[in-house]
C-alpha cells in the first residue's frame, strides 16, 4: 500500500514543484517505488522540471474519462514514474478534479510512495489533491507571507483528513530577518523535515540545454544533499552518498595516471 503524500505550500514561488521532483528521485534511490503526479491541473510545471514536457496522454485525459490511468504513466529519471498534467487551457476548463482520489486509489498497490505536486492556494483543484492524499508535506520559505499561507493550507489539509507530517523550509539564505527554523516549527506546530539552502545549482539546472533535476545533475551540491536527508527521514532508511559524475577532463587525467602505474 502506497503512502500518498501531497506536497503543498499555500503560497506560490516556494519551490514546491522542485522539491517534489527531487524528493521523488531521492526516494527512488532508497529503492522505493515512486510515482509522481502533477496535480496542478491548471499550471502544470512538474514535467518541465523533469524534462518530460512532450507526453501525449496526461492527467487531464484521465480525469476527463478519455484515457486509462496506466496510459498516462511515463518513465522518469532514475526509476521514478510520472503522470503529467496537460497544458491545454480548454481541457483544464472541462477537467473534474474531484475524480483525482479515485484515480490515485487505482494505483495504491503498485507503489511505495505516490507524491502529488499540489497547486498553490486553496482552490478546488488543491482541495481535491489534499483529499486524495493520506499525508501532506508542507513547503515554505523563511518569510512571514509564506508561513502564513502554509498555516492556512495545513488547517485545510487537516480538515480534509490528510495528516500533515512536517514542513520543508526552502530557499534558506541565513540572512538577517529570516524566520528561524525553530520559530517556523513552533508557528506551524510541525517538525521540520528539512532546511534546504538557497543553491545556485538549482537555478542552473533549469538553464541547461537538457533540463534535469538538480539531484541528478549535481547530487553533491548543498540542496541535493539536504533533499536526500529529507527522503531518509521520511522513509527511516539511510541513504548512500551519490558521487557526482566526473567531467571528461578529469576522466582523461585519471586515465593518464593509471597508465603511468
Amino acid at each position: 500500500m502506497a503512502r500518498v503524500i501531497a506536497v503543498a505550500s499555500g503560497k506560490g514561488g516556494t519551490g514546491k514543484t522542485t522539491i517534489t521532483a527531487n524528493l521523488g528521485i531521492a526516494l527512488a534511490r532508497l529503492k522505493q517505488k515512486v510515482l509522481l503526479i502533477d496535480a496542478d491541473v491548471a499550471m502544470a510545471n512538474l514535467s518541465l522540471i523533469l524534462g518530460m514536457q512532450s507526453s501525449p496522454i496526461t492527467l487531464h485525459d484521465v480525469l476527463l474519462g478519455e484515457a486509462q490511468v496506466h496510459d498516462a504513466i511515463y518513465d522518469g529519471p532514475e526509476g521514478v514514474r510520472f503522470i503529467p498534467s496537460g497544458l491545454s487551457l480548454d481541457n483544464y476548463k472541462r477537467v473534474d478534479s474531484e475524480r483525482l482520489a479515485g484515480v490515485v486509489s487505482q494505483l495504491n498497490d503498485e507503489y511505495d510512495f505516490i507524491l502529488l505536486d499540489v497547486a498553490a492556494g486553496i482552490e478546488k483543484n488543491v482541495l481535491s489533491a489534499l483529499s486524495a492524499s493520506q499525508e501532506t508535506l508542507m513547503v515554505t520559505m523563511p518569510t512571514s507571507p509564506a508561513i502564513a499561507d502554509a498555516l492556512k493550507t495545513k488547517i485545510v489539509a487537516q480538515r480534509l483528513g490528510s495528516k500533515v507530517i512536517g514542513v520543508v523550509i526552502n530557499f534558506v539564505m541565513s540572512e538577517k530577518g529570516e524566520i528561524s527554523k525553530n520559530d517556523i516549527a513552533n508557528m506551524l506546530e510541525l517538525p521540520v523535515y528539512g532546511n534546504v539552502p538557497y543553491d545556485p545549482e538549482v537555478r542552473k539546472s533549469f538553464m541547461q540545454e537538457k533540463v534535469a533535476p538538480v539531484i541528478v545533475r549535481k547530487p553533491d551540491c548543498p540542496a541535493s544533499e539536504e533533499i536526500t536527508r529529507i527522503a531518509s527521514r521520511i522513509t527511516g532508511l539511510k541513504s548512500e552518498p551519490v558521487k557526482a559524475k566526473k567531467s571528461g577532463f578529469f576522466e582523461q587525467l585519471l586515465s593518464l595516471f593509471k597508465k603511468k602505474k
